[in-house]
């Protein structure tokens, strides 16, 4: 009998069937793309550990861990919470398919209990047909999920293959995995269709023969705004909004959920594009056009300039490697404007220790190619000599947050000498003042502004610090008592204005085949790590874009099974409206309003939520908004919206057709069990 009924009412009412199996799809693809994307982000940690041999780190992979290591592994965990999060969200969301369509059927179901069915029959007749519904759209979606992660995964690897040092990535998957998805869609299928069937079940005879199936239009509560602007249509379109305002609560938090999230991925990522572009690629597009590191080998060690200096297509070398030490500084050493500014004041004993009288503060070496320094001197007018050291003079005002516009001071008053706090059994850049028993003391070439032109920040954490440039032969000098070098020497290489990749690719080729016998080298170029930045963007983008798009799928899916569902219930609405005389264009400007409504409501508060976002974006980036809106994506967002509006607007249209041709007279005295 049950199975009699059940295949009579889906039959009759197809467009509530579709509207139960498009939530069942759309929540099966979702939860089968992120099991899907999360296991193969496993797979790639398990398989860079195994290549580098952390065996710890392996082994809390496969959730055993040792006791001593105390590293965090969040790939586990993070996925389970994020699967938790996704399957409650589409419990919530999916529920109110399965409300609506059980909804329209409690004056069947309430006929039924008088005539001796219990809820417990109800209840499982309910649920059966939800098992048989969704069934096929859950193996279509969770199929449809694997095609759709090794299709990003295939993606973000076009995207990111360029990246130094990264491991390709093999898309793979696991029966395991399609199992835990196919459990957690059913799941969440389950939960979503039990919650109404026991709402449902638990009512009496009584008052489920009373309901009418019809939407309960509030006629006290007017649309003010909707009836001014679009006449009769207009309040009764709002009417009708209200009265379904629970059950369409969650397709409009979808949609201003997904809106939202989409606006303000857009946003934040153009705004690092420009802030990437400004802030470093144009800031040392003139700086390098190839970096080589040779590791473990110190610029004492490195004689291969001039050679690199002969490749064709090489104009410029500059060979160097960097240093850390303390420099000592008393308070006369101190510029006026420092002075004035409060000196280290400002400092909370995190990078400047004082003692008495003097001050110690981190001093980056920078050791320069005796050629390279002596032609950075002449540059500034300091004495081309290779017997004293060149200062950067310059600090930031601390006080002034602005990142992107600091103001600048001199930082010290001319000195002849500098002086390094020496190394007596521990590193310089380690030991106290009271450590420093002697100082090792360097002549002062110049204190200038300018800075040789090399890939270096300056002062860009440690605001205090005293950047200094030594030639390779003074270091050699001083070297182990002023202070300690890093292990590997960088080379800086200029080409001509204007280099091309392909050019930049033949001599950085050239580069690797001339240092490959005797160094270990690693090299990048700055068109090519330009575009592995715009791939990586690009890859975030398309992940997070995905998700949006989905969390949109889910909205707009919950739009088409509200509305869909709501044309039985809403049928003798239409019937009367026509009887008394409102014609069929009127109808379905009635719709039109409607699904305008819909979608602009959740725009508006998107778009006030990202007015929102995107000033704080701004503020905290110091960034004028004039700059940010010349490039701001409006194109991308408005086609979001669009697309997002086109759907509706087709669930909606899908509704006027079939209220078309509609029968009054048969309408009006429909009473039937299907």
């Amino acid at each position: 009998m049950w199975r009699e009924y059940s295949s009579g009412y889906l039959k009759n009412n197809r467009a509530a069937a579709v509207s139960v199996m498009t939530a069942a799809f759309i929540s099966s693809l979702l939860l089968s793309l992120l099991s899907g994307l999360f296991y193969n982000m496993w797979k790639y940690e398990v398989e860079r550990l195994r290549a580098e041999g952390d065996q710890y780190a392996l082994m809390a992979m496969y959730l055993a861990r040792d006791v001593n290591d105390e590293a965090p592994r969040l790939v586990f965990p993070l996925f389970l919470l994020i699967m938790g999060l996704a399957s409650f969200s589409l419990i919530v969301i999916i529920h109110n398919s399965f409300a609506v369509t059980m909804q329209a059927r409690i004056h069947q179901f309430g006929i039924l209990s008088s005539i001796g069915a219990t809820p417990k029959q109800i209840r499982i007749c309910l649920l059966q047909e939800a098992a048989v519904l969704c069934a096929v759209p859950i193996m279509a979606g969770t199929l449809l999920g694997i095609v759709g992660s090794r299709g990003l995964i295939a993606l973000l690897e076009t995207l990111v293959r360029e990246v130094e040092g990264r491991r390709a990535t093999v898309f793979g998957y696991h029966p395991l995995i399609l199992l835990i998805t196919l459990l957690a869609a059913g799941i969440t299928i389950g939960i979503s269709a039990w919650l109404p069937a026991r709402k449902l079940s638990a009512m009496t005879p009584l008052e489920a023969i009373k309901n009418t199936e019809e939407l309960s239009l509030k006629r006290k509560s007017r649309s003010t705004v909707l009836s001014l602007l679009f006449g009769m249509e207009g309040e009764l379109a709002g009417n009708a909004l209200k009265a379904q305002r629970r059950a369409l609560r969650t397709a409009s938090v979808s949609l201003l959920f997904s809106m939202t999230a989409f606006t303000l991925m857009q946003c934040f990522f153009t705004l690092s594009e420009i802030s990437t572009r400004e802030t470093y690629f144009e800031k040392y597009q003139d700086a390098w056009d190839i970096m080589v590191t040779v590791k473990n080998t110190g610029i004492g060690a490195f004689g291969e300039k001039e050679r690199l200096r002969e490749i064709a297509g090489v104009e410029n070398v500059t060979v160097y490697q960097k240093a850390q030490a303390k420099s000592l500084i008393t308070e006369k050493n101190l510029s006026e404007e420092m002075r004035a500014n409060g000196g280290f004041s400002h400092d909370a004993g995190n990078y400047v220790t004082r003692d008495g009288e003097d001050f110690q503060v981190n001093a980056p070496i920078i050791v320069m190619d005796d050629a390279s320094f002596l032609e950075y001197c002449g540059q500034i007018g300091a004495p081309q000599s290779m017997d004293g050291a060149v200062i950067r003079n310059l600090i930031c005002d601390v006080t002034n947050p602005d990142f992107r516009h600091p103001q600048y001071m001199p930082y010290i008053n001319d000195c002849r000498t500098t002086a390094f706090a020496a190394q007596t059994g521990g590193a310089a850049a380690e030991m106290s003042i009271s450590e420093c028993t002697e100082t090792v003391a360097v002549p002062v070439l110049a204190c200038t502004e300018t800075v040789p032109v090399l890939r270096e920040e300056y002062a860009t954490i440690d605001k205090y610090e005293l950047v200094h440039f030594v030639p390779a032969s003074l270091w050699k000098e001083i070297e182990g008592r002023a202070g300690s070098a890093e292990k590997d020497t960088l080379i800086r290489i200029l080409c001509r204005e204007g280099v091309s990749l392909e050019e930049l690719e033949t001599v950085q080729g050239e580069i690797e085949k001339s240092l490959a016998g005797a160094y270990t080298i690693e090299s990048e170029n700055r068109i090519r790590e330009y575009e592995t930045n715009d791939r990586q963007l690009q890859g975030m983008m398309l992940v997070l874009g995905s998700f949006c798009v989905l969390l949109a799928l889910i909205g707009v899916g919950n739009v088409f099974s509200n509305t869909l569902g709501f044309v039985r219930q809403r049928k003798r609405e239409f019937a009367r409206y026509l009887s008394v005389g409102m014609t069929p264009g009127e109808l379905r400007k009635m719709f039109c309003i409607e699904a305008f409504v819909l979608v602009c409501r959740p725009m508006l508060w998107a778009s006030a939520v990202a007015v929102f976002g995107v000033g704080a974006m701004l503020k905290a980036s110091y960034m004028e908004p004039s700059e940010f809106f010349v490039e701001a994506p409006f194109v991308p967002i408005g086609a979001f919206v669009l697309a997002v509006g086109g759907t509706v607007a087709l669930a909606y249209y899908l509704s006027w057709r079939r209220m078309r041709d509609m029968n009054l007279a048969e309408v009006l005295r429909d009473d039937t069990m299907v």
